[in-house]
């Protein structure tokens, strides 16, 4: 019956699962339920089966235990273009505003000083839904994209946005080389879909100067995998200190969309790294601190910027511009009774999206930097926990020249903006 609940929650979380839409960049805010409500500061601290995604070193002090619950995502995003001379000023918000993110671990003592178990987690974030028609057909668009009864936001036709989701799923082992002392790894397996609509007015940008790579071709596929390493030590009763590396997850190419990715398509999973620190500061309360950074900068496709001159999809071809980001992650658990725990965190992220890329990224506004939450753990009679967690990003939004402008058209400026919410709910015990 376990292997079955296992193998069940697996699948659901594989085929379930779509994006879980940008927060720190692209990736999520955090992994966890318990790790969620208090803003992920959760490199030192072993409260569930989610190591895979932060440390694997944490999972042998978890014990024999499952989690699953899933996130309502709530992403608010905008885009507006003014001041433009060549008659293509507009503004549009996107739909597809409410999302459900689901989420899973087990993990299995095989002894007091071995564990293996298994994380499946996802990230996400280039997700736009713009409507079409902002545009007249007798303005500067029909020089990109000659034709159109009316145009979107970037000249294209019709609907404009893009969809990004990556599912990874990790097993994890982990071991205590001494009584305070932990290390872990888990192999990553990763597969990501991707799909473009409303682009055409970058076919003139591609090498080929059509839109058979560039647009509109439905959802493309790609799998790829990586490792992550992880270190926990107990220094004191009081005292825990954690780290972990994720290797940059190299990943097949989007065929479908070659002429869009630099490197013919190329979309890798980025490196990432934290560093955590968690102090008991009486017996019931404890704080806990995290630094995580995520090297965008390691993806051409992501990290090139939009000024660049070499066609779309090329070495060297447009990006981005997404520089790395550093993340600072504050945390609070208090322990206000034997069945009840209250948790609130901070999370502040580098905003990834510098003003010269404005117009790339209005499909992929991944702006927001501070992230508030508030979470509870209740313990129930049955001995299973019932967990809550809430998630607000305050809004944010970055203004720059249009890119237009480079090609002699005046544009004017263009504004992203984006907030988000989410509220989740999780069910765990221990077995």
């Amino acid at each position: 019956m376990k292997a079955k609940l296992i193998s069940i929650c697996t699948v659901a979380a594989v085929f379930a699962a779509p994006s879980a839409f940008a927060t720190n960049g692209y990736f999520a805010h955090g992994y966890g339920m318990k790790a969620k409500g208090m803003a992920v500061a959760s490199t030192a601290t072993a409260e569930d089966t989610f190591g895979g995604a932060v440390n694997p070193a944490k999972m042998v002090w978890v014990g024999n235990r499952i989690d699953f619950g899933a996130d309502v995502f709530s992403p608010r995003r905008s885009a507006a273009r003014t001041g433009s001379a060549a008659g293509i000023n507009g503004s549009a918000d996107s739909d597809s505003n409410y999302f459900i993110i689901p989420e899973f671990g087990y993990n299995k003592m095989i002894d007091p000083n071995l564990s293996l178990g298994v994380t499946v987690y996802g990230n996400g974030g280039m997700n736009t839904d713009y409507p079409g028609g902002q545009i007249g057909a007798a303005t500067a668009c029909a020089g990109f994209n000659p034709g159109g009864a009316s145009y979107n936001l970037l000249c294209g036709n019709g609907r404009l946005g893009v969809d990004l989701a990556q599912l990874i799923v990790a097993p994890t082992a982990a071991y205590k080389v001494t009584p305070n002392h932990s290390l872990g790894i888990s192999p990553l397996f990763a597969y990501q879909r991707f799909k473009a609509e409303g682009l055409q007015g970058f076919a003139g940008f591609t090498p080929s100067g059509t839109t058979n790579f560039l647009t509109n071709k439905g959802y493309d596929s790609s799998t790829g995998w990586g490792v992550r390493i992880g270190w926990m030590g107990k220094l004191s009763d009081s005292l825990t200190l954690g780290a972990a590396y994720s290797t940059k997850m190299k990943m097949s190419k989007f065929d479908k969309y070659k002429e869009l990715f630099a490197d013919q398509g190329a979309f890798d999973i980025p490196a990432n790294y934290n560093l955590g620190v968690a102090f008991k500061a009486t017996p019931k309360v404890t704080v806990a601190f995290d630094y995580q950074r995520i090297n965008y900068s390691g993806v051409s496709s992501v990290a090139n910027p939009s000024t660049n001159s070499a066609a779309l999809g090329t070495s060297g071809g447009r990006g981005f511009g997404w520089s790395d980001v550093n993340v600072f992650k504050l945390g609070v658990q208090y322990e206000y009774s034997q069945n009840l725990t209250l948790r609130a965190g901070f999370n502040h992220g580098d905003n990834p999206i510098q003003a010269r890329d404005v117009t790339f990224n209005i499909i992929a506004p991944g702006v927001v930097q501070d992230h508030l939450t508030l979470g509870l753990t209740h313990k129930m009679g049955t001995g299973g926990e019932l967990t809550l967690a809430y998630m607000h990003a305050f809004s944010k939004s970055v203004t720059g020249s249009s890119l237009y402008n480079s090609f002699g058209v005046p544009a004017g400026t263009e504004t992203i903006k984006m907030y988000q919410n989410s509220f989740g709910i999780a069910y765990g015990w221990k077995m």
